[in-house]
């Protein structure tokens, strides 16, 4: 199979423009004749089915959530990028490019990552429009800071409430069109599967959560955004319902998944206290441009924070990375928190986490100055934990965050399928081996509000419109496959709960596709996860029945696909021989422990193509290209 990326011709900073220019175009009064099927309504979604009914589509929107407020990228605290340079420190559009390809660790494409950093002004003109409150300085401009991985203030923030606020923001967007009739949202329903018309997605099989319905919507696109699979982990930052079954349903029908392996460890989140817990709850990475991180420089020390004198304290990102500091990007962050741990130096009652610590701070400009900018964070992490941030350091340790694999897209958001188009964090094109902070709200909503309404147009207008229905015999044929796979899960009638095997599913991944991976455990992991899924289908007990609301029976459907994703992922890391990013190989790092790539053998995007549920997958290769930076071994020293 051969990959094609469409990227257009042309110099970088132009490639954009003219690729808009020559795509085709739908006449406006053609426009409303054209169906499409935007399923997943947070930032990506919401923004991309709000511009599309705008520009005249018609639009019918799903969500598994009974309002689209509800969506994960209301998680989003810290902030969003942007090149505005109003600091006048230095930033451009070349240097948010160049900072995001260089922290995604050279494993994106230059068109696209230069295209997210040359539409990210758009979005801020954009969101300032719709009233959203970002912070102001003192005489009224919009307020910048710092975050991992760059050297400028290019984040613009609310508070710590980003996400929220935008995503309020497209919201209030996509219900304007709600209430002129030009798109139909249906709540509370779960994509089942992707039907296929002559070799392209003109239609999804969905269930409703509530009454258990099964019923097929036609289009002439989808658009899949429906978030990442970090919940593969059991535990993570993402709300319990976030999953990626959507996306991989899209896979079995023949779509093809891009770095499966790369996923991004946050840290700053608050440890795990037991294991009766479900999900981790970051605190902001934001909060990185004013708390310090040490850790104490005996092993094993038990003394409380505050007994612990200066000399004696290790601030060891300071130390070990003094021109970056605490704003190193997430993955350096990441590994150097477990190093420490490992070594003796962590603390706490479990020994895994490190102090983040604002006393310097507080002590700089008062506490509030402190509250003012992050204030809920605080009062969040005191409700959590019982201790007050403002008198105690926070304890922090990494935890899965973010997915950077997701389905292949060309340079449109065109998965390989034809009319399946993927946004936001459901594809893989922007962040490479490690998304910088601030990026993933930059994504969302430019792939939403400014790349998907170009290129879509150039799709549809070589489409004939509406010329299909759910009578065809394929969308039968799908209803009947996920009546019968809906079926088989509730017959299994075993002993264990959806969740204990889920545990058992985070447990294996946490400590073999993990932070840090080796050959050993990767292919061991390979063997004990399908002795897992084949304990799964013989022993799980899914109560209830198929015509009403069953959580439950939802949660088994999504562990099903978590089990052969897992496998992809462990396999997709097995074959990288390499360290890049969130995908760290203990065999392959240098002898600072930083990690070591390998640029002459693995320079490309690796796709994975479903061959059968009983064959391993295929991989396809997209290289890359890189004609305008340097590949050269990351530094933040």
């Amino acid at each position: 199979m051969k990959l094609e990326s469409k990227i257009p011709k042309g110099p970088l900073s132009e490639k954009w423009t003219s690729h808009k220019f020559n795509m085709k175009l739908v006449n406006p009064a053609n426009k409303r004749k054209y169906k499409v099927l935007v399923v997943g309504t947070g930032l990506a979604g919401a923004s991309a089915a709000s511009t599309l009914a705008e520009l005249g589509y018609q639009v019918e929107a799903f969500s598994y959530h009974e309002s689209p407020r509800r969506a994960h990228s209301i998680a989003a605290q810290g902030g969003i990028n942007a090149a505005k340079n109003y600091p006048g420190d230095g930033d451009s559009i070349y240097r948010l490019f160049y900072d995001t390809i260089k922290g995604g660790d050279y494993r994106s494409r230059e068109a696209n990552v230069y295209r997210l950093a040359e539409v990210s002004n758009n979005i801020i003109d954009q969101c300032v429009a719709q009233g959203i409150p970002f912070a102001r300085d003192y005489g009224g401009l919009l307020d910048n800071r710092s975050f991992g991985g760059a050297q400028v203030s290019r984040t613009f923030y609310a508070r710590g409430q980003t996400g929220q606020q935008l995503l309020l923001g497209a919201y209030s967007s996509l219900i304007r069109q709600m209430n002129t009739g030009k798109v139909k949202f249906h709540p509370r329903t779960e994509l089942q599967d992707i039907v296929m018309i002559d070799g392209e997605a003109k239609g999804i099989i969905i269930r409703d959560l509530v009454t258990g319905e099964i019923s097929s919507h036609a289009g002439d696109a989808v658009v899949l955004a429906t978030g990442g699979y970090g919940n593969v982990f059991f535990l993570s930052t993402n709300a319990m319902a976030s999953n990626g079954s959507a996306a991989y349903r899209a896979y079995k029908k023949g779509a093809l998944f891009a770095n499966p392996c790369f996923t991004q460890i946050h840290p700053t989140c608050i440890p795990v206290a037991s294991g009766f817990q479900s999900k981790l709850t970051l605190m902001s990475e934001s909060l990185r441009n004013d708390g310090r991180i040490w850790v104490p420089k005996k092993k094993g020390d038990n003394r409380a924070p505050l007994d612990i004198p200066e000399d004696e304290r290790d601030y060891y990102l300071e130390r070990l990375y003094p021109a970056f500091g605490n704003l190193v990007p997430r993955d350096v962050a990441s590994r150097r928190a477990k190093e420490m741990c490992d070594k003796g130096h962590g603390v706490g009652s479990t020994k895994l986490a490190v102090y983040l610590d604002f006393a310097d701070v507080i002590q700089r400009n008062g506490k509030n100055w402190v509250a003012d900018k992050y204030g809920n964070l605080f009062d969040m992490y005191e409700e959590i934990t019982g201790e007050n941030p403002y008198k105690t350091p926070m304890r922090i340790f990494p935890a899965v965050h973010y997915t950077m694999g997701g389905l292949w897209v060309d340079y449109n958001l065109m998965s390989n399928l034809p009319g399946l188009y993927v946004l936001g964090e459901a594809n893989f094109s922007d962040h490479g081996a490690n998304r910088l902070g601030a990026s993933a709200l930059m994504q969302g909503l430019a792939d939403g509000y400014f790349i998907l309404p170009y290129t879509i147009a150039d799709y549809l207008a070589r489409t004939k419109a509406g010329k299909v229905n759910t009578s065809l015999p394929e969308f039968g044929k799908s209803e009947n496959a996920v009546k019968e796979n809906i079926r088989k899960l509730l017959s299994v009638n075993g002993k264990q709960t959806v969740d204990e095997i889920h545990k058992k599913l985070g447990q294996i991944m946490w400590e073999k596709v993990g932070m840090a991976r080796n050959k050993a455990d990767l292919e061991n992991a390979i063997v004990e996860i399908p002795k897992l899924r084949k304990e799964f289908w013989a022993d799980v007990r899914v109560p209830g029945s198929e015509d009403t609301m069953n959580t439950e029976l939802e949660k088994a459907g999504r562990l099903a696909d978590f089990l052969d994703m897992a496998e992809l992922m462990a396999r997709d890391a097995l074959m990288r021989n390499e360290s890049c990013g969130g995908h760290f190989r203990e065999e392959f790092q240098t002898e600072e422990n930083e990690a070591m790539r390998n640029d002459d053998e693995f320079t490309f995007v690796a796709a994975w193509e479903h061959t059968g549920d009983d064959s391993p997958p295929q991989m396809h290769k997209e290289d890359l290209v890189f004609e305008n930076v340097q590949l050269t071994t990351r530094s933040y020293k």
